[in-house]
């Protein structure tokens, strides 16, 4: 009967659950070859899947625990029992086991819950059940436990109290054992026996239960003459409850992997009056520690890798696990076109997550991208958000964070290596010995790697043995040709280094001679940093690795990364990589920080996973915050036309950063530098420069409406524009299509400060949405080029020079012609020229080249001229920043 009610139970539970495999594994530490039958039959019969650990007899408590932490860690295995000699079972032994996996129901965790009546939280030991099953009513009966100790003899003490029985408890050799045995209605034996000790006083009548190890003799009759009455044991109904009791543990498990709803402590904020610096609002909050953040909003506990007490990566599993469940609503914060200074879209991303979590218990994610180390250093110090609406702990965020930026350097920087080392092997070497080289004997057997095996299938050669090529395969297979004129792939490094911009490579004369100009790009500027940003999985990103074309051979046919033989240790630089690190905002809502191309001369999004994996998480009615670099006609150009391509994704809303001194600067206002004081015009009240301006906030709403979806503008206030400046901007704005425009005050008030902003997005997030892309990727490359910039930018037309012409007809040519477009472009001016401000009209936007980023999956040409490389500038930020060698914290970072 317990195992057919298991069967069945199972048996829905794989009907809703196709995948399941429920696997339990019971570490043995005896030659009892019956038990281990008996849990093998009954697992078979309940249709569960056993492992049987059997460790040597006289095993240690160490030697077992080391195997049950071993299989605690083990995601295969969902439950675990343990069969072992009573002189091992202690707490150590009992308490290793992780609570989750607990099928025996004798760990502290488990027994306190069963003590405290938790009764829908944890699992009654199966021997315990199984005495309960054998007893009838026994309310008001007396029952004697006999050598019933530890956890399993208070299990049953606990038990049998709920059930109404008074229960006494004796040890073997007590004196008082024959009294009490005389007036028991119910004898239970929690262990074996000692030979010497008679239970010849046992009340006629009595009901004795057995639970010894020697689980298989069902019944012993002790033959005494005042005591006929067999003697019942557990046995095999034990093990049939144990069964029970997984099948149980596999329900509960099922249920902690669905969604649930978030139960999130937020954290106070108490503003101050002046605002203090960035760094020191960051310090002054006492954090979350990440693995109770993470925790707090479901992820499980093998679903995160922690780095120190407030970061932890977050394992692309979870997608897996809640593939089933709707997603949230998906923002993107976008801005009008800048200032040097920024206009504080991250501040915004993040005060509005504060504002819809901690201020409107709506389940919200933030998803930014990671800083580079070049501006961090350089101009900007830091890309956390600020005052409080930040990231923190904010200077972990600004420094190295989990390391993912020198991960893509040094695979970038492999890769880079491996092609100046190939062209000079095969420029000194002949196919022979190139061969012999690239395809060596070891241990006697020469044999081809699985890359080479898929090279050898590209070029046609279905061959498995290398002894059977013939030279002309054998040239064909070796001999890449890099043409070292067409070669793309840069060295990069993350720090402004203006002196890399040209350098010359190959002087030493080792190289031979070969020496050839080159460059250095920034890090963030890699291709492998916009395929992290755009990759779906591993699988997609190891795929996307190998497409990257670094140049082209002698014939003009593309060379990859694949052809290189390099594409899986660059898989293994980036595994750690791919998983976006989580963080918290001041308020201690959740946020993920993963990946950091530039938009001016990258895609300039954060990751595809984050908001795949944030979207999840949020449910279908929260909401998941995310930035895009820069203006609308970049950032939000391309996180439409490009990411969302890549994701599947489809936008609800688009929040539109506005500051009024940017508008002042639109309108006429004198130019901003950073470092610099600013003028008058933007400290006091001009509402003629802000009516002026407001076209450049007109252009980037009317380039939002082109792609169909809500717009919102947010206001971001400082303390110098006045009431009517800010009453101007919103009116116009919203006169303009905008369905709403809020002034927010989050940098001075935290998510207080963003709440009406909140709420117009909750509400922009219900209109009709008819999401479209800007144009079809199966038109002419020079196609979209052409719409880009005369429906985004509002160019007369387009001019390709010689250069960025040959190259369009050569990736057209080589079948990369249906990519999307990512233009490299200044960000401080919708036209090419920054210093061309408000809405530049009737300009013809210049095409110098036209590269392309197979891999990532998008052509990129450059307006004008652009620097993939900043420069530092007269007095950068480093200047400001410093450790403290005492309390080794970081100073001056904002």
């Amino acid at each position: 009967r317990v195992t057919e009610k298991a069967k069945n139970s199972l048996a829905s539970l794989k009907r809703e659950n196709p995948q399941l495999e429920p696997t339990l594994a019971i570490i043995q530490a005896h030659n009892d070859h019956l038990i281990q039958e008996a849990n093998k039959n009954f697992a078979k019969e309940v249709g569960l899947r056993v492992v049987h650990v059997c460790l040597p007899e006289g095993s240690t408590k160490d030697e077992i625990v080391s195997e049950i932490l071993r299989l605690n860690e083990d995601p295969n295995v969902q439950g675990l029992a343990l069969d072992l000699p009573e002189s091992v079972y202690s707490s150590k032994v009992l308490n290793a086991v992780k609570p989750e996996k607990d099928v025996d129901g004798l760990s502290s965790v488990n027994l306190g819950r069963l003590v405290h009546g938790d009764v829908n939280d944890c699992l009654v030991p199966p021997t315990v059940c199984a005495v309960m099953e054998l007893l009838e009513d026994i309310g008001g009966k007396t029952v004697l436990l006999v050598g019933a100790r530890g956890a399993q003899g208070a299990a049953l003490q606990s038990v049998l109290q709920r059930e109404g029985a008074a229960v006494l408890s004796c040890p073997w050799r007590a004196p008082q054992l024959q009294s009490e045995l005389r007036h028991a209605d119910v004898v239970v034996f929690g262990s074996t026996k000692p030979d010497d000790v008679p239970v010849s006083s046992i009340k006629p009548g009595a009901t004795i239960i057995s639970c010894a190890h020697d689980l298989l003799s069902e019944k012993r009759n002790y033959g005494q003459q005042n005591n006929p009455a067999a003697e019942k044991t557990v046995g095999s109904l034990a093990v049939a409850m144990r069964m029970q009791n997984m099948v149980k543990n596999m329900e509960r498990w099922i249920q902690s992997q669905q969604y649930r709803k978030w139960d999130l402590h937020c954290l106070k904020l108490q503003p101050l009056s002046p605002v203090p610096s960035d760094i020191e609002i960051s310090r002054a909050q006492s954090l979350k520690a990440v693995d109770v953040l993470a925790k707090e909003i479901g992820l499980l506990t093998d679903e995160i890798e922690i780095y120190g007490q407030t970061k932890a990566k977050v394992r692309l599993s979870l997608l897996e696990r809640l593939k089933d469940q709707p997603d949230g609503k998906y923002v993107l914060v976008a801005g009008i076109t800048p200032t040097p200074l920024g206009e504080g879209k991250s501040t915004v991303t993040v005060g509005l997550v504060q504002a819809l979590t901690a201020h409107l218990n709506i389940n919200s994610f933030a998803c930014l991208r990671q800083p580079s180390q070049g501006p961090t250093f350089g101009v900007k110090g830091g890309a956390a958000g600020g005052g409080y609406a930040q990231v923190i702990p904010m200077e972990e965020f600004n420094l190295h964070l989990t390391g993912d930026i020198h991960a893509i350097t040094a695979a970038n920087n492999l890769l880079a290596a491996a092609i100046d080392a190939r062209i000079l092997h095969e420029n000194t070497q002949s196919d022979k010995s190139l061969y012999n080289r690239l395809v060596p004997v070891v241990n006697g057997v020469r044999g081809f790697s699985a890359i080479q095996l898929a090279r050898l299938r590209r070029l046609g050669i279905n061959k498995t043995d290398p002894v059977t090529l013939t030279e002309e395969e054998i040239s064909k297979f070796v001999r890449l040709d890099i043409d070292p004129s067409t070669i793309t792939w840069q060295r990069v490094v993350d720090t402004n280094d203006r002196f890399l911009r040209k350098i010359t490579v190959g002087q030493a004369y080792t190289e031979k001679g070969f020496v050839r100009q080159a460059q250095f790009d920034i890090a963030v500027a890699s291709e492998i940093m916009a395929i992290l940003a755009l990759t779906t999985s591993l699988q997609d990103m190891k795929e996307r690795l190998g497409k990257m074309v670094v140049a082209n051979d002698k014939k003009g046919e593309p060379v990859t990364a694949e052809d290189l033989g390099v594409t899986g240790a660059l898989a293994v630089l980036m595994k750690d990589a791919i998983k976006p690190t989580l963080m918290q905002t001041l308020e201690g809502t959740p946020v993920f920080v993963h990946a950091g191309p530039f938009a001016n001369i990258a895609h300039g999004n954060s990751s595809v996973l984050a908001d795949k994996i944030a979207l999840k998480l949020v449910g279908e009615k929260g909401f998941v915050v995310t930035e895009a670099g820069f203006g609308a006609d970049i950032g939000m150009e391309k996180f439409f036309n490009i990411k969302c391509r890549a994701s599947g994704l489809v936008p609800s809303v688009v929040v539109l950063v506005a500051t009024v001194r940017a508008l002042k600067m639109h309108g006429g206002g004198p130019n901003v530098t950073a470092g610099a004081p600013l003028k008058k015009e933007y400290t006091e009240e001009n509402l003629q420069l802000v009516a002026d301006g407001c076209c450049n906030l007109q252009k980037q709403i009317q380039i939002t409406q082109l792609f169909g979806v809500p717009v919102v503008v947010a206001l971001n206030v400082f303390k110098t524009d006045s009431p009517a400046e800010v009453d101007l901007v919103c009116k116009i704005a919203k006169e303009s299509g905008a369905f709403d425009a809020v002034p927010c005050n989050h940098w001075s008030a935290g998510g207080r400060g963003a709440v009406k902003l909140a709420q117009a997005v909750e509400l922009a997030a219900n209109q009709k949405n008819s999401f479209k892309y800007l144009y079809s990727l199966e038109l002419p490359i020079v196609e979209k080029i052409r719409i880009i910039a005369q429906k985004v930018y509002g160019a007369q037309d387009i001019e390709l020079s010689p250069t960025a012409q040959s190259q369009v007809d050569r990736y057209t040519r080589q079948g990369f012609g249906n990519l999307p477009i990512c233009m490299a472009k200044t960000h401080l001016s919708l036209s090419h020229q920054p210093e061309r401000k408000g809405v530049p009209t009737g300009f013809i936007l210049p095409i110098s080249d036209v590269r392309a980023s197979i891999g990532a999956g998008f052509i990129y040409p450059l307006v004008g001229t652009m620097s993939t490389m900043p420069g530092l500038p007269t007095r950068p930020c480093f200047y400001d920043i410093d450790l403290d060698p005492i309390t080794e914290q970081v100073k001056g970072l904002f």
